[in-house]
């Protein structure tokens, strides 16, 4: 049985979060309140701004949730209807579902064995005339390996379209994550680095209009009220959001440090168990998202954490390419053998900015208890 509430160790802890930051929180909340504005408004605006400074590109556009933010950026990049799209099944479904509302397919190749993002190495055979664009996936708040990524497309004549809906503030190569490609996506779900309280998304470009056309597209299209000149969506941001997000941007870096500071005392207590930490490229910048592990007989040691009041969560157990859902792409076991042992394995631990050493040191004790393994097997 866990142990009590207080007990408990969670994977997330939005309250201690909101704890710090009331006064600033409810003072934006009670602005947006008394101008009345709810959809979009001057709040969003000034997080947008805020935002594409902090991501160091031309322009951010506010919407409802990343899953809209990719489905406007693959449509302001003009795929559509007979157009492939390349990205991998080891992520979110999001990814794939925003493709498919595009009109296009999805075109799956595998990730890195090493760092779980796609495997640059795979990309060409993938290609096929009908390729319109390539979207990797910045995993666990890991960046994908952009350039040779970028190489590709620009050889091949593709658009690159980057999911950042887990990387608030990673970087690849000193290039925050978000800015490298044509268009950058992010989820402002509420458990993300950078989440509102709700749901909200954004898509970040240098391109002026990419964005202004994104811009039309998340109001129904409207140029003037009531005049569409494009086939639009209800995808607006809402004012609170927008308030809510502006000021939890003026501390992402702080809690960013703290979760990477995090990482580094998971990566001291883990050693001597068989539980595999992330592994990060010299040239890149994580954010830890999630704090994920490798571990085999995964299950097993979830229950033992769950019975210790340790809360955990698998990103993701399916990979896409077998999900019920997307059978009729025609994948199936053993297509894409990355992704699936992945899925088998992956183990998302507690991460939040306020999570304790203590904390961590007692979630490595149930690991070292029971799964250790000898430093040469480990490195084996």
């Amino acid at each position: 049985m866990p142990g009590t509430d207080a007990n408990v160790i969670p994977l997330v802890d939005l309250q201690a979060q909101y704890r710090s930051i009331k006064g600033e929180i409810d003072t934006a909340l009670q602005a947006v309140l008394d101008q009345a504005q709810f959809a979009l408004g001057p709040a969003v605006a000034r997080f947008e701004r805020a935002l594409a400074g902090y991501c160091g590109t031309a322009e951010a556009v506010g919407v409802n949730s990343g899953t809209s933010a990719l489905h406007l950026a693959l449509l302001a990049a003009g795929v559509g209807h007979g157009d492939e799209v390349i990205t991998v099944p080891f992520t979110f479904v999001a990814t794939v579902a925003a493709i498919e509302y595009a009109g296009a397919t999805p075109i799956f190749v595998d990730v890195d064995e090493t760092y779980y993002t796609m495997d640059p190495a795979r990309i060409e055979a993938a290609i096929t005339p009908r390729t319109r664009a390539i979207v990797p996936v910045h995993l666990y708040g890991q960046s994908a390996d952009m350039d040779p990524i970028l190489q590709i497309a620009e050889r091949r004549g593709l658009t690159v379209i980057e999911d950042a809906c887990q990387a608030h503030g990673a970087e690849d190569r000193g290039r925050r994550c978000g800015s490298i490609g044509r268009l950058g996506c992010f989820s402002f779900y509420p458990g993300k680095n950078l989440g509102a309280y709700g749901e909200g998304g954004a898509v970040v470009t240098h391109d002026r209009a990419l964005a202004e056309k994104i811009r039309l597209l998340r109001s129904w299209g409207e140029e003037t009220r009531y005049i569409h000149s494009h086939r639009g969506f209800n995808y607006r941001m809402d004012g609170i959001q927008g308030a809510v997000l502006d000021v939890k941007l003026r501390h992402l870096e702080r809690w960013t440090e703290a979760r990477r500071a995090h990482a580094m005392t998971y990566e001291r207590h883990l050693a001597g168990t068989a539980a595999v930490p992330p592994r990060v490229r010299e040239d890149a910048r994580p954010v830890y998202t999630v704090y994920t592990v490798r571990v085999p007989q995964r299950d097993a040691l979830r229950a033992a954490l769950a019975s210790a009041g340790v809360q955990t969560a698998v990103h993701y157990p399916v990979p896409l390419h077998l999900q019920p859902a997307y059978r009729d792409l025609g994948y199936g076991p053993g297509d894409f053998p990355v992704s699936e042992r992945l899925a088998a394995e992956v183990l998302s631990l507690p991460m939040f900015p306020e999570l304790e050493d203590a904390q961590i040191a007692r979630i490595a004790g149930v690991i070292r208890a029971e799964m250790p393994v000898s430093a040469s097997a480990r490195d084996s």
